[in-house]
This record gives C-alpha cells, structure tokens and sequence, in this order.
C-alpha cells in the first residue's frame, strides 16, 4: 500500500546560473519526496526540455520566455493536479518567474546561487570559457542578464553548502507549509 505523504500538489521553482546545482538538487529532493512515499513527483529539467518540447526556441529574451511559459503551463497542469512538481532551470528573467508563480499551484522558489569561481571549476563542457570568448552568444550572466529572485522561499548557496544541506534545507521549507508531511 503507498502511503501518500502528498497533502496537495506543488511546484519547486529552481532558479540560478548555468552549473549552479539547480538539476542536482532537483534530483536530490526527487529522491527524498519518492522515498517519503509520494507517488506522483515530476521533475522539468531544461536540458530534457528542450531536447522535445522547446527545440525549436533560441536562446534570445523572446525564445527563453517562450521556453518559461511553455514550462510553465506544464508545471501548472501537473501541480494543480496532485503532482509534486520539480521545474529547474535557468528562467533568467523575473518577469517569467513571476509569471509561473501566478500559474502553478503552491509555487516555491528556491534561488541556487553559487560564486563564479565554483561555477566556472564546475564548467565540465566550457561553456563560461566559450562564452567570456565571445563563442557563445547570449549566455547568462555573461552578455545576457541574470536577474535575481527579489523575494525568493529559498536561497541556497551551493558554493558553501553541500547538496545534503540544501537539499535538507528545501525539505524543511516542505514541511514548514505543509506540502509535505514530515517522515
């Protein structure tokens, strides 16, 4: 028999610079939520996203707002439907995310932060390298614009914790407002 620790649905809105930890924590409280016994947890990630459903957008202001509300009518089904729903990626702009929060059931925004020389040591494909190259063009937080969550659930910052203490972090936040009972 499962025991369904799910109260409602909900969204976790991971939101951050490429290579900050916003998939690994993702992955991390999907683990936790299944273990706990909740039985319908979706994770969004960015890359798996736009492998399918937004191939067909760039990466100008207009395509990655495209990519954000198309997620977020996604994230907005699921979350008004029971699914604890785990979105991660980039959403640079606050417009966006603020759009998502007013469509998806029970949002959470966590801010992944991380200091730049982290970032960069974590960089395993260049990417930060290409684009300070000017290789790439419009990537965040080099020539496109990361604008910071102003009043976010969660920050955490993964140059200075570990994955378990965000990820504890995060279930914390869960529990606090009753999302997800405690174990």
């Amino acid at each position: 028999m499962i025991d369904n620790r799910l109260q409602e649905g909900f969204t976790v809105w991971f939101t951050g610079w490429s290579g900050a930890g916003k998939t690994t924590l993702a992955i991390e409280i999907e683990k936790s939520l299944r273990e706990s016994g909740i039985p319908y947890v979706q994770r969004l990630d960015g890359d798996i996203i736009r492998e399918d459903l937004t191939r067909d957008l760039g990466f100008s202001k207009e395509d990655r707002n495209e990519n954000i509300r198309r997620v977020t009518f996604v994230a907005g089904l699921l979350s008004r439907n029971g699914v604890a729903t785990l979105v991660s990626f980039i959403s640079p702009y606050r417009e966006a995310r603020e759009k998502a929060r007013a469509l998806c059931h029970n949002f959470i925004e966590v801010y992944v932060k991380c200091d730049s020389d982290t970032l960069i040591t974590r960089d395993i494909k260049g990417f930060y390298k290409k684009a300070m190259n000017g290789e790439i063009q419009n990537f965040t937080g080099i020539d496109d614009p990361y604008e910071e969550p102003l009043n976010p659930e969660i920050i955490v910052d993964t140059g200075r914790m570990s994955v378990e203490e965000a990820r504890d972090t995060i279930l914390a936040c869960l529990h606090e407002k009753n999302l997800v009972l405690p174990a």
